[in-house]
């Protein structure tokens, strides 16, 4: 009896030994994926500060940083994300960081990353029969994720009448107006959710000509109840209650759709100037209305004024990601090139 004792003895030591070993590599990962600067180079998809002040970047295809204020930690799908392109971050009521990937959503939560996947088998028609203030992309498919604190659900997408056999609708954008209507950017349309039923406005809906074809990306519904529209191609969209206006033609900042799309295909982005590929919309605290154009930059609307701030001649990669106004109200600017640029209010500077 005293020998099996030994063995039990001897055999849990061991047990704890090996648990001991794999916590201590576990927290050496996590203490060599840290950083003192920003190491992407891919782009910078997504930005948000979170309900403690820490901020979260999420790359083109990269993975994860996170910024405490001194040190820069990395997350990637080694460490548990289902993808390394971030298309989204948002926090939930009980502080749990979320990230909306091109292949599934992660959440992270006390140094842990838990994987949805969305079951397209099993897609959903009656939006309001589901509840849930976390939305996310879907992929390249037809609908919307939706959690509901418990499961995520797949919402199909009412298509349009006249839908042509290649729109698709996968989901660039999302946006809140204070009323609480969900604003949800689609490559080939722009969907409204009230909370009772969804909305539909496509190229018909939104005024546009038979040339004007429409590849939404940005969205944004501002303090004053207008919702922007950002297209890559024929630029921004604005609408003012029940009137539509195409914003970027009425300022003059659109060169022509054939020469646009000349330049698409031929890869020369630097002859579009105007606000004509429009990837991110703003706020500032001051109510203007910022653009985030694939080529040209920066754009700001007072009310009156377009004002733009080019960046072709200070980055290889102008391009502009994201904009994100963070706690404090300073406006953050995603980059394509890895950075993220702060304006101070007379010119850009380099925050991260």
């Amino acid at each position: 009896m005293i020998y099996i004792l030994l063995i039990l003895a001897l055999n849990f030591s061991c047990v704890e030994k090996k648990s001991t070993e794999k916590e201590v590599k576990n927290s050496e990962l996590v203490i060599s994926l840290k950083a003192d600067t920003l190491k992407f180079t891919s782009g910078i998809r997504a930005i948000f500060q979170d309900s403690k002040g820490n901020y979260w970047f999420g790359s083109h295809n990269e993975g994860v940083s996170f910024y405490n204020g001194k040190s820069f930690e990395y997350f990637t799908t080694n460490e548990g994300l289902s993808d390394n392109q971030i298309r989204s971050i948002q926090e939930d009521k009980s502080g749990k960081i979320w990230f909306g990937t091109a292949k599934g959503i992660s959440v992270y939560d006390k140094g842990k990353f838990t994987t949805y996947s969305t079951n397209f088998n099993n897609p959903r028609y009656e939006w309001n029969e589901t509840n849930g203030d976390l939305w996310f992309y879907a992929g390249e498919e037809d609908g919307i994720n939706r959690f509901d604190g418990i499961n995520l659900n797949y919402l199909i997408f009412p298509k349009p009448k006249n839908k042509k056999p290649d729109t698709t609708y996968g989901v660039t954008d999302i946006s809140k107006d204070k009323d609480g209507k969900v604003w949800i950017a689609t490559y080939g349309a722009l969907f409204n959710y009230d909370g009772k039923r969804v909305n539909i406005f496509d190229n018909e809906k939104l005024n546009l000509k038979d040339n004007e074809l429409l590849h939404i990306r940005s969205v944004l519904a501002d303090s004053k109840s207008r919702i922007w529209i950002g297209n890559n191609g024929i630029g921004v969209l604005l609408k003012k209650g029940d009137a539509i206006t195409h914003f970027s033609k009425e300022q003059g900042k659109l060169i022509p759709i054939n020469e646009f799309e000349a330049n698409t295909k031929t890869q020369q982005f630097a002859k579009n100037t105007g606000l004509q590929s429009v990837f991110a919309i703003e706020e500032d605290s001051e109510g203007n209305i910022w653009f985030g154009d694939r080529d040209s930059g920066a754009w700001k609307y007072d009310g009156k004024t377009l004002t733009n701030y080019s960046m072709s001649d200070k980055r290889s990669k102008p391009m502009i990601w994201t904009i994100y106004k963070d706690n404090k109200n300073n406006l953050l600017f995603g980059m394509a090139d890895g950075n993220i640029v702060k304006y101070n209010g007379k010119a850009f500077e380099k925050q991260f």
